[in-house]
C-alpha cells in the first residue's frame, strides 16, 4: 500500500516557504519532469542523481529525509521498494519508491501556471483580428447552407472563442502595463528615447489594424444575427449531450445552461465591435487608450529632461514676474497679467445662491455682483444641505438626441471632406482651391501630421496617420513655388508640394 499522509490541503505548500525550500523545490521538480516524461516512479539515487543542486550534490540521507517530508505533507506517495532485496537485511531495511501524489501534482501545474502568467509579457494582437474575422467568415459560410454542420460550428465558435477571449485578456493587460513600463524606463535618457520609438510604433501599427479590421468584423458580426440564435441553440444541444446524460429534464436544464453561456459570449464579442446603447465599443475604448498612451510617453521624456536640466529657481521666477509687474502702463494690464501668472479666472460657474445667479454672466464683478448669503451650516461644517426632497433627475433624451443629429451631421461633413481630400491621386496644393471649414481642419490635421515626421525642407514624407484610416505621401516643389487656399477664415499661402492622400482599405 502506498504510504501517504492525508493533511490539511494547505500541508501541500509548506514546502515552497519551509526553511529548506530551494532543496524541497529541486526534488519537486525532478519529479514533475518524471511525470512529463511518463515515468511513475523514482527512487532516491534517481533523485539525487538528476537534481539541479545549487549548493552542490548533498548525501543521499538527507535526500531520503526530504523525501520522507514531502510525503507527510502530501507532496509524493511512497511505495515499499522490494526490487533490489537480495538479502534478509536488505529485506528489513526500508527502501521506498516515490511518486506525485494528486495533491502534489496539482500544486505543480498550479506553480508552472504561476510563474508563466508572471513571466508572461501582455501583447496587442494583431493577428488575432485577422484570425477573428476569418473565423467569422467561416462561420457565415457555414451557417449559409442547406444543412449545416453543427460539428464544425461548434469548432469554429470555439476557436473564435479562444482567440477572442486571448486578444481581450492580452490587450487589458497590455494597456494596463503600459503606464507602468513608462514610469520604469525613465531612469535612463537613452533608453526612454529607444522606448519611445518602439512604442510609437507599436502602437501605430495597432492602431491602424485595428481600426480596419473592426469595421470588417462588425459587418460580419452584423450579417450573422438573424441565424446567431439558431446556431448557438444547435450548439448548446450538441455540447449538453456529454454535459448531462441523466433524464430529459436534466439534459433540457444542461442544454439552457450551456446556451447562455454562449450567448454571453457572443454578447462579449458584439459589444467590442459594435455599440451598446450609448456605450462606445470596447476595441474604440481601446484604441482611446493606446492612444493616450503616447503622450503619457512624451510626458514622461518631458520629465527626465527636466530633471536632467535641474530645478528653476522660484525666487528668480518671481523676481522675473515682479519686473514684468512694474512694467504695466495700468492696472488693467497688471490684472491680465495676474489673471495668466496665478490663473485667477472668474469663478462665477460655482454658485451659492442659484435663484439669484440664475440670470447673472459669468464676467460680472463680485464687487458689482449681488451679496452672496451664506448658510451657517456651510460656514460650521463646509458643506450645506439642502432642505426637502431632492431634485428630480433631468430628463437628457432630448439633448441626447439633438448631440446625436449634431454628430451625425458633422460626421457626414467630415466624411463628405475626407472624400474631397483623399483621392488617391497626385494633386498640387496649389490646386485644391476653396475649402470649406471641416476640409480645412481635416487638411490642417493631415499637413501637420506629415510634416511632424519630416527630415527636412527638401525630405519627402510618406506615413499613415494616426487612426489608421489614411495614407499621406507629401512631396515639397521648387523653393520658389508658391501655393493658395482660399478658406471660410481666411488664406492659406506658402510653398507648393505635391500631395497624395490614400485611403486605407481593409486588408492593405
Amino acid at each position: 500500500m502506498p504510504k501517504h499522509i492525508a493533511n490539511d490541503p494547505a500541508d501541500l505548500f509548506r514546502h515552497v516557504s519551509a526553511e529548506k525550500a530551494a532543496f524541497y523545490r529541486c526534488i519537486m521538480d525532478v519529479f514533475a519532469a518524471a511525470k512529463r516524461q511518463y515515468r511513475l516512479q523514482l527512487r532516491p539515487d534517481e533523485v539525487l542523481a538528476e537534481a539541479r543542486w545549487p549548493d552542490g550534490s548533498p548525501r543521499v540521507e538527507e535526500v531520503n529525509a526530504a523525501l520522507g517530508q514531502l510525503a507527510e505533507w502530501g507532496n509524493l506517495e511512497s511505495h515499499p521498494d522490494t526490487a533490489r532485496v537480495s538479502n534478509l537485511s536488505d529485506f528489513y531495511r526500508a527502501r521506498f519508491l516515490y511518486r506525485l501524489s494528486p495533491g502534489g501534482e496539482a500544486v505543480e501545474s498550479a506553480l508552472a501556471v504561476f510563474v508563466q502568467t508572471l513571466q508572461r509579457r501582455a501583447e496587442l494582437q494583431t493577428v488575432a483580428l485577422e484570425d477573428i474575422a476569418s473565423r467569422l467568415q467561416a462561420l457565415q459560410a457555414l451557417a449559409g447552407t442547406d444543412e449545416p454542420d453543427v460539428a464544425k460550428i461548434h469548432e469554429t465558435l470555439r476557436d473564435l472563442v479562444r482567440v477572442f477571449e486571448g486578444l481581450a485578456e492580452n490587450a487589458q493587460a497590455f494597456m494596463a502595463g503600459v503606464a507602468r513600463s513608462i514610469e520604469l524606463q525613465q531612469a535612463e535618457a537613452g533608453a526612454v528615447a529607444n522606448y519611445k520609438k518602439r512604442l510609437i510604433d507599436y502602437l501605430e501599427r495597432f492602431m491602424g489594424d485595428l481600426v480596419r479590421r473592426s469595421d470588417t468584423i462588425a459587418r460580419l458580426i452584423l450579417a450573422l444575427e438573424p441565424s446567431i440564435d439558431a446556431l448557438l441553440g444547435q450548439v448548446a444541444e450538441r455540447e449538453s449531450r456529454d454535459a448531462a446524460p441523466g433524464g430529459a429534464q436534466d439534459q433540457s436544464d444542461a442544454r439552457d445552461r450551456v446556451l447562455q453561456a454562449w450567448c454571453e459570449r457572443w454578447k462579449g464579442l458584439r459589444g467590442w465591435f459594435l455599440s451598446t446603447g450609448h456605450e462606445p465599443p470596447q476595441a474604440e475604448l481601446l484604441r482611446a487608450r493606446a492612444r493616450s498612451a503616447i503622450p503619457q510617453l512624451l510626458a514622461a521624456i518631458a520629465a527626465l529632461n527636466e530633471r536632467r536640466s535641474g530645478r528653476s529657481d522660484r525666487s528668480a521666477d518671481f523676481r522675473l514676474l515682479a519686473g514684468w509687474f512694474a512694467a504695466c502702463a495700468d492696472n488693467g494690464e497688471a490684472h491680465q497679467l495676474a489673471r495668466a501668472a496665478f490663473a485667477l479666472n472668474p469663478a462665477r460657474h460655482f454658485s451659492l445662491n442659484a435663484g439669484a445667479d440664475a440670470d447673472l454672466p459669468a464676467s460680472t464683478s463680485w464687487a458689482d455682483a449681488a451679496p452672496l448669503r451664506i448658510h451657517p451650516r456651510l460656514r460650521e461644517y463646509g458643506e450645506a444641505a439642502p432642505r426637502g426632497p431632492l431634485p428630480r433627475v433631468r430628463d437628457r433624451a432630448e439633448d441626447r438626441a439633438f448631440l446625436a443629429l449634431q454628430f451625425a451631421e458633422e460626421s457626414l461633413q467630415v466624411e463628405a471632406a475626407r472624400k474631397r481630400l483623399a483621392t488617391s491621386h497626385p494633386a498640387r496644393l496649389s490646386d485644391l482651391g476653396e475649402l470649406d471649414t471641416h476640409a480645412f481642419g481635416l487638411f490642417l490635421g493631415l499637413l501637420g501630421e506629415a510634416l511632424s515626421e519630416q527630415a527636412g525642407p527638401e525630405a519627402p514624407i510618406e506615413r499613415q496617420t494616426g487612426d489608421g484610416l489614411l495614407h499621406i505621401h507629401l512631396r515639397p516643389l521648387a523653393r520658389d513655388s508658391h501655393a493658395r487656399i482660399d478658406t471660410p477664415h481666411g488664406v492659406f499661402a506658402g510653398r507648393d508640394h505635391l500631395i497624395t492622400i490614400t485611403p486605407l482599405q481593409d486588408g492593405r
